[in-house]
């Protein structure tokens, strides 16, 4: 289905991020789009700034922390069960430029039903270190499970198309679920669209990635993935390439 200004949300999820959420989320409004906000059990002042910004947002809300990826499917399913489309996601840490949105919301339209993938410039000078590492290493082995390129597997800007998305359920709670999505969208027949975004890593910015443990999930899922992709992927591909599913 064509993108449209009526069926594309934004969705950003956060935890902790009280010094930053209020000002990404405004400027996320001013896009022009429905944003939800889905405050993952924080435990600062994340609730109280979210209940008093005055902003047109839909916060939904967990108890307690469980992880990204749950945060993803919360909203997911949240914005598929109100007829949107597309969801744009994007970080609470400031990271992101919400000026951004419709770079992937143009790129919606020129390819409808695709999946647009939010890549960031891995050279720039303010670029960490250890998220150059890890992305290489994910995008290595995305190309690995799924025959195809993509610049930047890890960011969180995308554009997914929710009626052709995987079941939710393969969402894991951390990370790695971001992971996940695209591997298995892939393997589904979902086309693929990088397109360059802008990047800030600002020094007191709050990030929930717990380098080593999070590192470790990864890599487990990636070991997984590559067996499934033997049994399931690659003929799931094949089928798809053969008999291809019309675009709405």
């Amino acid at each position: 289905m064509q993108a449209t200004a009526g069926n594309i949300c934004i969705v950003i999820p956060t935890y902790n991020n009280a010094g930053t959420i209020c000002d990404v989320a405004g400027r996320a409004v001013a896009q022009g789009y429905p944003v939800i906000v889905v405050n993952d059990g924080s435990t600062d002042r994340t609730a109280t700034l979210l209940s008093q910004t005055g902003l047109p947002l839909t916060v939904l809300a967990h108890p307690r922390n469980r992880g990204k990826g749950i945060a993803l499917r919360t909203a997911l399913a949240y914005a598929q069960a109100q007829g949107f489309r597309y969801a744009i996601t994007l970080d609470a840490d400031g990271q992101h430029f919400p000026e951004d949105v419709p770079v992937l919301a143009e790129a919606l339209t020129q390819h409808p039903g695709a999946l647009i993938v939010g890549s960031r410039n891995l050279q720039a000078e303010n670029m960490p270190g250890g998220n150059t590492f890890a992305n290489r290493f994910s995008n290595f082995w995305f190309r690995v499970q799924t025959a195809r390129s993509l610049p930047d597997t890890q960011t969180g800007f995308r554009a997914y198309p929710l009626d052709r998305l995987p079941s939710l359920r393969i969402l894991t709670s951390r990370y790695e679920a971001e992971l996940a999505l695209l591997v298995f969208s892939a393997w589904k027949g979902v086309e693929m669209v990088p397109v360059a975004i802008r990047v800030c890593y600002p020094e007191d910015r709050v990030s929930s990635f717990r380098p080593f443990r999070d590192f470790f999930r990864i890599s487990v899922l990636n070991t997984l993935l590559c067996v499934l992709a033997v049994v399931y992927g690659y003929p799931s591909m094949l089928v798809h390439k053969l008999f291809p599913q019309k675009k709405a």
